[in-house]
Formats: C-alpha cells, sequence, structure tokens
C-alpha cells in the first residue's frame, strides 16, 4: 500500500467511530492526521482524503496549544487532557471547539483528539425550541386564518349588494367606496388563502434532484433581475436524488432566493450582487431529534446588507418582514415545508454576508 493510500485508509478497528456525534481525530507522531471520522469532516469542512495531507494543528487559530498537549500526550504526562481552541473557518467567523486529548499505546506517538462544538447542545435545544414555536405557529395562523375568513366573505357580498341600491346619480362617486371595501377583502382574501396553502395542499411525494431545484430557481431569478446579478453555483454532483415534494423544495428556494435579490437591489445597481447555491453531504446529523447518516447540506448565500438584528431571531415567524411592503410570509413557508420533509432550516447573517442552510435527510 502506497503511503497516499495508507493515509486515506480507514481502519477497521476505529469502524466504531464512524458512528458517534463527536469529531474524533487521529494525529500521526508529527501532527498529520492519519484518520478521521464522519464528524470530523463535517465540522472541519473537508473529507479525510485533503485532511491526511495536513497537520491537525493548522486547522486552529490557537495552534502552538494544541501542539503543546499532544507533546505532553506523547510523554505520558497525563492519561487525557481537555482544552478549549478555536478553529479557523474560511468566510465565517470562528468556531469555539473543546477538544479532549488522549495518548495512544498502538500504533506509537499517535495522539487521538475528540473535538466538540460549544454550542452544539444550545443549538439542539433550540431547535427543539424553533420545531415546538413552529407547531404553536401553524396552529395560530389556521385558528386565526378561518375566524377571518368568514366573516371576510359577509363584508363583500355585502359591499356589492350595496353597490346595487346606490341611487343613480350618486352611483360614480359613491361606487369608489363600495369598490375599495371589495378590493380590500379581495386582498385579504388572498393574504389568508396563503396563510392556508401550505395546510391544504397535499405532500406529493417523489424522486427529487436538488440540483434540479436550484437550476430551476436560479433560472426564475435572473428572469426577474436579468442585469447587475451573478448567481454562482457550487454543486457537490455526488449528492443521490431523494423522496420528497419537488414543487414545494422549488418554492422553498425560490422564497429565500427571491429575497436574497431583493435585499440585493442597491448592489444590483451598481453591478456587483452576488447569489450563490452550495450543495455538500452532512454526515451523522440530528435532526429534529433523528439521528441521520447522510443529510443534504444546502446553502443559499448573499452579499447583500444582511438581515437586521432587531429581526433576526423572528425571521421564521409568521407576518415579520426586514422590506417595506413585504407580506412576512415567504420564511415561514419556507421552513414549513422544510419541516414537512423532516429537515431544518437555519440562518447565519451579518453585513456582507447571508447564509440560509436547509439540511434535510438523504437515504
Amino acid at each position: 500500500m502506497s503511503p497516499a493510500s495508507s493515509h486515506t485508509h480507514r481502519p477497521p478497528a476505529l469502524a466504531g467511530l464512524e458512528l458517534l456525534a463527536s469529531a474524533v481525530v487521529l494525529v500521526d507522531a508529527d501532527g498529520t492526521i492519519s484518520y478521521a471520522n464522519a464528524a470530523a469532516e463535517n465540522l472541519l469542512e473537508s473529507s479525510l482524503k485533503a485532511l491526511s495531507r495536513q497537520k491537525l494543528a493548522a486547522q486552529f487559530l490557537n495552534p502552538e496549544e494544541l501542539d503543546n498537549i499532544c507533546a505532553q500526550a506523547r510523554l505520558h504526562k497525563f492519561s487525557d487532557l481537555r482544552q478549549d481552541l478555536t478553529l479557523e473557518r474560511a468566510g465565517r467567523d470562528p468556531l469555539h471547539v473543546h477538544s479532549i486529548v488522549s495518548v495512544l499505546d498502538e500504533p506509537a506517538g499517535h495522539v487521538l483528539i475528540e473535538l466538540r462544538e460549544h454550542l452544539q447542545h444550545i443549538k439542539l435545544d433550540r431547535e427543539e425550541r424553533i420545531l415546538d414555536q413552529s407547531q404553536v405557529n401553524k396552529e395560530l395562523i389556521r385558528n386565526l386564518a378561518h375566524e377571518i375568513k368568514n366573516p371576510l366573505g359577509g363584508i363583500r357580498g355585502a359591499a356589492q349588494l350595496l353597490e346595487m341600491e346606490l341611487p343613480p346619480l350618486h352611483l360614480g362617486q359613491l361606487r369608489e367606496y363600495t369598490q375599495v371595501i371589495i378590493k380590500e377583502a379581495d386582498r385579504l382574501q388572498t393574504l389568508v388563502d396563503r396563510l392556508l396553502a401550505p395546510h391544504r395542499r397535499p405532500h406529493i411525494v417523489g424522486d427529487v434532484n436538488i440540483h434540479e431545484v436550484c437550476e430551476r430557481v436560479r433560472s426564475l431569478i435572473l428572469a426577474e433581475f436579468p442585469a447587475g446579478l451573478t448567481i454562482l453555483r457550487d454543486y457537490d454532483a455526488s449528492i443521490p436524488e431523494f423522496r420528497g415534494d419537488k414543487e414545494q423544495l422549488i418554492q422553498t428556494v425560490l422564497n429565500i432566493a427571491h429575497n436574497a435579490a431583493q435585499a440585493l437591489s442597491a448592489r444590483i445597481e451598481a453591478g456587483e450582487a452576488q447569489l450563490t447555491f452550495k450543495t455538500r453531504v452532512a454526515r451523522q446529523v440530528t435532526l429534529a431529534k433523528v439521528r441521520y447518516g447522510l443529510a443534504l447540506d444546502l446553502h443559499i448565500i448573499d452579499n447583500g446588507p444582511g438581515i437586521s438584528p432587531q429581526i433576526r431571531d423572528r425571521i421564521f415567524y409568521p407576518l415579520v418582514s426586514g422590506r417595506e411592503g413585504g407580506s412576512g410570509l415567504g420564511l415561514t413557508l419556507a421552513q414549513t415545508f422544510v419541516q414537512q420533509h423532516m429537515g431544518v432550516i437555519e440562518c447565519e447573517s451579518r453585513p456582507g454576508y447571508t447564509d440560509f442552510r436547509i439540511l434535510l435527510p438523504l437515504p
């Protein structure tokens, strides 16, 4: 076996580590990565093949700390040592992780390092709260929409009857008022229908290719914004098809991408607006309290002004919008459709960078 291939070989003795949620990395005597489980590949955002040519310490902002504790481990100064480290991430905020370093008798000089995100448990708690809140929102919306829908029909009908009874002498002047009532009743009816749409429509399941979904949305966005906006594609062609509702997923991605394009209006005028569709496979992911071996990891990224901190924690709530004249339903519907596919949707935003991340289980 060549040295290159031995670096990427996964020893059978370590097969059980592939099932762990924690990232586990094995480094050799000079600090080069010789093994990383699936969770570590996910955390370090790279494959074992690529990682096996790198020093683990080089991944961190404080590499000397990791080198120091690994050296102490090799001298058998302790059985295991815990240390907080800061992981570098290209284009994103650094990630704080907690490391547990253990020395191995075999192979000689090798050290086993377990890495855990500090915020992992907070993230799981937040996802649980989001699911609970989403269920409450759905019930509230459904009940409220039905309560509004019933009197709306009566208001519109009464306005039509009133218009028919208007005296001919004043018909033109007074008809303007009855038309306002009718048009506003129709507008509210449309809003109510949009609120109820995700609960009425059957879930049509078929084989879905996520890149076909992205390409469909890309063509729709470019048709509306033909100049000043560049849509980049960063696809992982190995992602398999999965069972889902293609139309719902198109609507989900379209709602997010359309919101992004509207937020990019100033950059579009300057000709420097950028939207990116990025797909990856995530491994050993927990979605809605269920553990999946593989998941689709879809990112919709823009270089717009970012989401206002005042609404950042409420963007998926119904009728919350950061845009003047927005209905505040686009992201609510997107979240509903993603949850119907047993997935989760997250958002990271700062000025110049907004990333909506959709995670869906894969077969």
